[in-house]
């Protein structure tokens, strides 16, 4: 068998068990779900479902392959993944990928906290969200020492910070950098959701069903009871559940609430992602000693700049490929990647279409997005912060064949979409309660980029990943009680 590499549970195994917990989704959120809930049970008899509608692809993040490289990752991304805006012109961009390891098989592993102004403004203390996102970076190996030693880094660094822009640091990257020792397994430099799987099997076993489409969430008397599922052949299942957790992703975790009947005047709406600049510059390579290294570095949003931006490079070598040769080059390209805040709108929002329906029966999402004046102001102070930065660091701004220098990306391009099932306090402007639980719906859970009520202007990853631990101990806490009681 081909992806033996995970043990997997025959669907109808799945439909003769009553899941304790039973997570939709097996990207960020749903595997550290898995994996939280995982670790702290150990051993008991509790049971433990997951539900994939993708299939397995690839058994590790795409960059920790060694055939892989970043043309040949671009372009299996290109050919794996569905292009959700090819029919929704107002979010052109967006794409996603149905897969065991969800979006984080081919994601760039950069992994910043928001800001502390920013999650002043969420339900969740400033403290309480510091405590998960540290316990998230420790699980995800997140550290800044990817370019550590690396002389266009320190070099681009101490010009930035000279200039003023002390907030500018290497970017915190989830990578494993420590060799093995003493015989100790394991190889991936790069992080995925794949091994929240892993870390979770070595805590207890789970059963777990790929290409498996969960249709309908069913709810009796306000409390969750199950998911109704059709297999690949479109077979339907009731598989029975105390605990759901919807981890499909910011388009799919509305869009299955939305058809299952779920109420809630917030589901759907508040939709958001990053305006998304990229642009390209020149240095001499006559400026660097060895050993040149890799550029990463991170410029943070703060009280008066409403975007981050990454330098990356040079020529595209980011990652840690390690069978690459890397020619001499006397001109190096360095790129900006930026970041800017949108704010959360009510009017930005995912819909069903009632007209088209996919192959299971289940309608279409319709996408409504556009950028208000104050995020169409903040991606021009982006465009001009890019011109003062590669000013202060002598780089030399040039244009590609039929591109201009700095170009803002179609909207969705970034893939930080978010909030669409928004966490809040008032279930007329929010999905979810504080801890991810849907408003009025006892047992039923949400744990992805969706709950995110405010996006800053940092990837999103750890955000995510922080809240969905904080789900899991939660919904682990309530199950204590109900033990006690």
């Amino acid at each position: 068998m081909r992806n033996n590499w995970i043990p997997s549970t025959p669907l109808e195994q799945m439909a003769n068990t009553e899941y304790d917990v039973l997570i939709i989704g097996t990207g960020a959120g749903g595997g550290a779900v898995t994996w939280r809930i995982c670790e702290q049970w150990g051993k008991n008899e509790k049971k433990v479902g997951v539900v994939e509608s993708g299939d397995f692809l690839l058994p590790t993040q795409a960059a920790n392959i060694p055939t892989m490289n970043s043309e040949r990752m671009n372009k299996l991304h290109e050919y794996v993944s569905k292009p959700l805006g090819r029919f929704n012109p107002e979010f052109q961009g967006a794409k996603q990928v149905f897969a065991f390891g969800g979006r984080t098989l081919f994601w760039n592993a950069i992994t910043p906290r928001l800001n502390q102004l920013e999650l002043r403004q969420w339900p969740v203390t400033v403290q309480e969200m510091e405590s998960y996102y540290t316990i998230a970076e420790r699980i995800m190996n997140v550290s800044r020492e990817y370019t550590k030693g690396s002389q266009i880094t320190e070099i681009l660094l101490n010009r930035l910070q000279w200039k003023g822009i002390t907030e500018a640091a290497p970017a915190p990257i989830a990578a494993e950098l420590g060799p093995g020792i003493y015989g100790q397994e394991g190889s991936d430099v790069f992080f995925g959701a794949i091994d929240f799987f892993a870390n979770a099997l070595n805590h207890r076993p789970f059963d777990l069903t790929v290409k498996t489409r969960a249709v309908q969430v069913l709810v009796e008397s306000g409390e969750v009871v199950g998911v109704k599922v059709l297999s690949s052949e479109k077979k339907p299942y009731i598989l029975k559940a105390k605990t759901v957790v919807l981890s499909a992703s910011t388009f799919e975790t509305p869009r299955l609430l939305l058809h299952s009947g779920i109420k809630g005047k917030a589901i759907g709406h508040y939709l958001m992602n990053h305006s998304f600049v990229l642009a390209t510059g020149t240095m001499s390579r006559e400026e660097f000693p060895e050993p040149l290294g890799t550029l990463s570095i991170l410029i943070p949003s703060t009280s008066d700049r409403h975007y981050q931006i990454q330098l990356r490079g040079p020529n595209g070598y980011f990652w840690y490929q390690p069978y690459q040769t890397k020619p001499f080059l006397k001109e190096l390209e360095i790129n900006f990647v930026c970041s800017g805040e949108v704010d959360p709108r009510f009017e930005n929002k995912v819909t069903l279409d009632p007209y088209k329906t996919d192959e299971f029966g289940v309608p279409e999402v319709q996408i409504h997005f556009s950028y208000s004046e104050k995020d169409q102001a903040i991606i021009r102070e982006i465009a001009g912060a890019i011109e003062q930065i590669s000013s202060f660091c002598g780089i030399s701004m040039h244009s590609k064949p039929g591109q201009p220098s700095i170009c803002l990306m179609p909207p969705g391009d970034q893939n930080h979409d978010s909030g669409t099932c928004r966490m809040g306090m008032d279930p007329s402007t929010s999905a979810v309660n504080k801890y991810g639980q849907i408003h009025g719906v006892k047992g039923l859970y949400v744990a992805d980029n969706s709950v995110i009520p405010s996006i800053g202007s940092a990837n999103l990853t750890l955000s995510t990943v922080a809240l969905a631990i904080r789900t899991a101990d939660y919904i682990i806490h309530q199950d204590q009680e109900r033990a006690f009681t």
